[in-house]
């Protein structure tokens, strides 16, 4: 039976794929199938050293390698160096997945000529087999991108600049951040917390805005202002924690709610630690 899109499809909905892969044999054969409507798969490899590149052959997408140098400059490197057959593209991580009334909507989306350069997906986490509806932070993403019309700043959480106005879809993305296992989970996100705090340590904590972190109509824009007004507050891990089960109302996730609220708070704790250790302040 063959990987590739079934003869008859519409060719791509209008739409390229990109997908960014580092080692992800397990979950990319899911995130292909997810997309085998679309005629223009790219995946854009930092070299994995597993199967990874051998499995986007046989899905037919094109695979594209470069040394990974940094989350921004990597995908900067994708959204500039391709050559996308398609006037859009919707970017996706290999353990991710579009559902068909995700695939439907982008199609119609796009057919109907917008005017946006961009558009926000929702991205629902799962983790112990349920949604996190209610534990997760930042839910809204930017992931259908007109060709040509955004970059991406900061090396990690990084954030994608759109050149245009921002529109946004009602359905959702799936994401499977603990497909791996929790120990990949854990160990990525010591990565990402020795990148957090050197980014702190060397840029400060960001400027800071209450109004704009309330109340500007971009998303990212708010979130920075929110993440520089967090940064100043003493006990963040708790907090957080805090923040997470009982305003965001991650108790109603159940022990997946709590799970990972706990999580997010050790991972916050280690950017604090982090932070001092770089700034010499102890720990």
């Amino acid at each position: 039976m063959s990987d590739r899109a079934p003869a008859g499809a519409m060719p791509g909905h209008g739409v390229s794929v990109l997908v960014l892969t580092r080692n992800e044999e397990h979950d990319l054969p899911g995130c292909l199938a997810s997309v085998n409507w679309c005629d223009d798969v790219h995946v854009f490899d930092s070299f994995s050293d597993d199967r990874t590149a051998e499995i986007a052959t046989r899905f037919g997408a094109s695979v594209t390698q470069r040394r990974f140098d940094g989350y921004a400059s990597q995908r900067n490197a994708a959204l500039d160096g391709l050559r996308f057959r398609h006037p859009w593209v919707l970017i996706l991580d290999a353990d991710e997945r579009v559902p068909q009334a995700l695939r439907d909507e982008i199609a119609a989306t796009v057919a109907a000529g917008p005017d946006a350069a961009a558009f926000r997906i929702r991205r629902r986490d799962f983790f112990m087999g349920r949604w996190l509806k209610h534990a997760q932070i930042s839910p809204f993403y930017v992931r259908l991108l007109r060709v040509g019309r955004g970059h991406y700043e900061r090396e990690i959480n990084e954030v994608l600049r759109v050149d245009g106005a921002v529109g946004e879809l009602r359905e959702p993305f799936d994401h499977f951040p603990f497909s791996k296992g929790l120990a990949h989970w854990v160990a990525k996100h010591n990565v990402y917390s020795s990148m957090e705090a050197e980014l702190i340590v060397r840029r400060g904590k960001g400027r800071c805005s209450v109004r704009r972190a309330l109340f500007a109509r971009d998303f990212h824009l708010r979130r920075e202002h929110q993440k520089a007004l967090f940064y100043r507050l003493p006990l963040r891990p708790l907090i957080k924690f805090v923040y997470m089960l009982f305003v965001r109302g991650a108790v109603l996730d159940g022990r997946a709610g709590l799970t990972y609220a706990a999580l997010q708070a050790f991972y916050e704790y280690l950017i604090v630690l982090k932070t001092r250790e770089l700034a010499g302040t102890g720990t």
